[in-house]
Order: structure tokens, then C-alpha cells, then sequence
């Protein structure tokens, strides 16, 4: 239908309408796991990083089983890039590999400092859960879907950095000190960012991206929780 002259073209305001829920939508599912978010946030794990008083052996532990997700979490970079339907979306998700990378070198040298023997880690059930949901979804799903099961994990260390800084839990006698200044850091805040706008950009608001999207808020939940079981 011809739109009355001096009034929008109803096409146009249809497109503008969907555009603004479209531009809300990685904000909107944040929004909607926000009881998770807070979960992890005052979990006894979180907690120990931001008072110091996280067992040693605990912190091994997740560095171990962190840096084996990472890799996990780079070839679902990968399934991502292969999956691009444009020029941007491959120039964003080669620039998220080099990022993850990167953070498997900090792994190596908190390895290092911290004496864990990376390659002679076994894998946990709660790291396997994660890398078995986050691979199936690389695999099976839309491009759309392993955005939205990619990007809670790196929004919510975004949110837990930031907001244990701000608590002023990065003080000189903490040791993991250095753990909260990383993923607080605009460094770490520019791809997690970067990864929401390629959420909202290649997924629909859909029931199959709100269970990946929850599913990986749980996952990093249990993963936060496993590392002080026993």
C-alpha cells in the first residue's frame, strides 16, 4: 500500500520498530538472567577471589579447567567465522579468536606463577557439560544460536570484574588481584561488547536463543561451583 504523502512509509516505521528490538535484544536477555548473573556474583567461589580468601588449590583448579574451556570456546569462535554470512562478521569473529588466544596465554603464565601442570589435567563434569553444550551448538546450530551461547560467558566475567573492582577488591595484598583487573579492564570489556552486537545482529528473538543464552548463564554458574566441591 502507497503511504499518504506527508505521512511515513508504513515499511519504513515496520523496519524502524524492529530495529529497536533488534538493538535490544543482547541487553534484554542480559536483563533477562539477571538472577544469575547475581548468583554467580555473590557465589562463594566469587566471593573468595574478591576477599582474598580463595583456597590456592581452588584457583589451580579453575585455571586448569578454564583454560581447557578456552580452547572449547575458540572453535566455537571458528564455527562462528566459517558461518558469516558477511565481510563484517568475519573481520569480528577472527578479531575474537586473537582475543581468546590471548587469554590462553594469561592462562599459561597464571599456570606458571601459580604451579599447575595444564596438560596433566583431567577434565571435570562441569567443564565437560559446558564444552559439550557450547561444541553441540558450534555444530548444530544457527549462527544466531552460538552467539547466544557464547556471549553470556563473556559478558558475565565483563560483569564480575567490574563489579568486584568497583567494590575495591583489586587492593595490592589481594592475590588474585590481577584476575579481577583483567576481565574488569576496557581490554576485556571491548570483545565481550563486540560479541553482543554480533549476538544482536545475526539472532532473532526466539525460544531456542533464550535456552541457549540461559543455558550457558547455568553452565557458568555450575562451572564457578564446581571448583569447590568436596
Amino acid at each position: 500500500m502507497r503511504a499518504e504523502r506527508g505521512s511515513p512509509d508504513p515499511d519504513l516505521v515496520l523496519f524502524i520498530i524492529l530495529l529497536g528490538v533488534l538493538a535490544d535484544l543482547a541487553r534484554e536477555l542480559w536483563a533477562a538472567n539477571e538472577d544469575v548473573a547475581q548468583a554467580c556474583a555473590a557465589h562463594p567461589f566469587v566471593r573468595g577471589l574478591a576477599e582474598g580468601t580463595l583456597p590456592l588449590a581452588s584457583f589451580r583448579s579453575f585455571v586448569a579447567q578454564d583454560a581447557y574451556f578456552l580452547e572449547a570456546f575458540a572453535r566455537a569462535y571458528g564455527s562462528a567465522l566459517a558461518r558469516s554470512p558477511d565481510r563484517h562478521g568475519l573481520e569480528a569473529f577472527h578479531a575474537l579468536i586473537g582475543g581468546v588466544l590471548d587469554e590462553l596465554k594469561l592462562h599459561a603464565a597464571y599456570a606458571a606463577r601459580w604451579e599447575v601442570d595444564l596438560a596433566g589435567v583431567g577434565v571435570a563434569p562441569a567443564t565437560l557439560a559446558y564444552t559439550d553444550f557450547l561444541l553441540a551448538t558450534a555444530g548444530l546450530g544457527t549462527l544466531g544460536e552460538i552467539c547466544a551461547a557464547m556471549t553470556p560467558c563473556m559478558r558475565l566475567y565483563a560483569y564480575l570484574g567490574q563489579t568486584l573492582l568497583a567494590e575495591g577488591a583489586a587492593k595490592p595484598s589481594n592475590p588474585y588481584r590481577e584476575w579481577i583487573e583483567t576481565y574488569a579492564s576496557p581490554d576485556f570489556e571491548s570483545p565481550a561488547a563486540t560479541l553482543q552486537a554480533l549476538l544482536t545482529r545475526y539472532a532473532q528473538d526466539t525460544p531456542p536463543i533464550r535456552h541457549a543464552y540461559r543455558r550457558a548463564m547455568h553452565l557458568e554458574l555450575a562451572f564457578f561451583a564446581s571448583h569447590l566441591a568436596g
